[in-house]
């Protein structure tokens, strides 16, 4: 039988094979001194590698930091744990481009071994996480869109039902949660006299009051026409009563923006505390009650629901 002929083919370069890929890619010895760096690195990173290559890579060439912006470049270096237990790992990290803004990469760490098995160094490499981070802010736009009231900016009934589930899931505190509901009195007086443009900014101007009197842990949210609900974290029975009282007081102190003629904003307020089992619904409805009690009491006050 004849000898087939052989086709010679030329040995393909591991090194260029290297370059062409599309992840950035570095090679640390067992010193984690930078021995290899690909073209698709300085493309994601700025930096070239001439800068790279023989820097040790816990320098703070790339400085990888984590979502809470704390660096990953000591003890918590993946590319370390991986030299250290031999284990692959891929995390989302932040890296700092050589302009200096950060950006988002997908980041696997590989440990490289000799014959014997021995970790004599490792591989990163890393993929601009960018298309993702894009997708992500964006869902996360609609989703804080979806619960935003788009006049006031406040959160919207949906956010309501969002904060209020998780406050009365809370175990702090004998009472997790409470709820002011606070209806603006003769709003639709106020539309009629003055106009609808007149009553978006009595809406806007007693929003930005409420926001202001209220604690930092406290939210704001717009519950509907003239009605607002703020929703409280734990907090005492006397402490309530104070928060509406001031309520109170600091909306009958809110001016409309540039009204030809004084306008006078006052409100009727409902207070309610969290009990265990308070859905939003429950919580809502008492204070609701307690609401309408004080607008049969003259408006212009308060009225706290009974806790049992």
């Amino acid at each position: 039988m004849p000898e087939l002929d052989r086709v010679d083919r030329p040995a393909v370069d591991p090194s260029a094979v290297l370059e062409a890929m599309a992840e950035g890619m570095y090679v640390v010895d067992p010193d984690r001194r930078i021995t290899f760096w690909n073209a698709a690195a300085e493309r994601i990173s700025g930096y070239s590698a001439e800068t790279a290559l023989g820097r040790w890579c816990g320098d703070g060439l790339l400085n990888h930091v984590d979502e809470a912006g704390e660096s990953l470049c000591g003890a918590r270096c993946p590319l370390l744990a991986t030299m250290t237990d031999g284990e692959q790992r891929t995390v989302r990290v932040y890296l700092h481009h050589e302009h200096g803004h950060v950006l988002p990469v997908r980041v696997t760490a590989s440990a490289l071994r000799d014959d014997d098995g021995k970790v004599i160094g490792a591989v990163e490499t890393f993929t601009d996480d960018s298309p993702a981070t894009a997708a992500e802010q964006k869902l996360r736009t609609a989703e804080r869109l979806a619960m935003t009231d788009p006049l006031t900016g406040l959160g919207n009934r949906r956010f309501l039902e969002h904060r209020a589930a998780e406050r009365l899931g809370s175990t702090r505190g004998e009472h997790p949660a409470a709820l002011i509901m606070v209806d603006l009195d003769h709003f639709k007086s106020l539309n009629d006299t003055c106009g609808h443009a007149a009553g978006d900014d009595a809406l806007t101007a007693v929003a930005r009051t409420l926001v202001s009197v209220v604690r930092a842990e406290d939210d704001v949210i717009r519950y509907g026409g003239d009605e607002f609900v703020v929703l409280l974290g734990p907090v005492t029975p006397t402490d309530l009563v104070a928060m509406a009282a001031r309520i109170r007081a600091a909306v009958g102190q809110t001016r409309l923006r540039g009204a030809t003629t004084p306008a006078r904003l006052t409100a009727s307020i409902g207070a309610a505390l969290g009990r265990p089992g308070d859905t939003a619904e429950s919580l809502i409805r008492r204070a609701d009650v307690a609401m309408l009690a004080a607008k049969g009491n003259g408006r212009n006050t308060y009225v706290v629901a009974p806790e049992d």
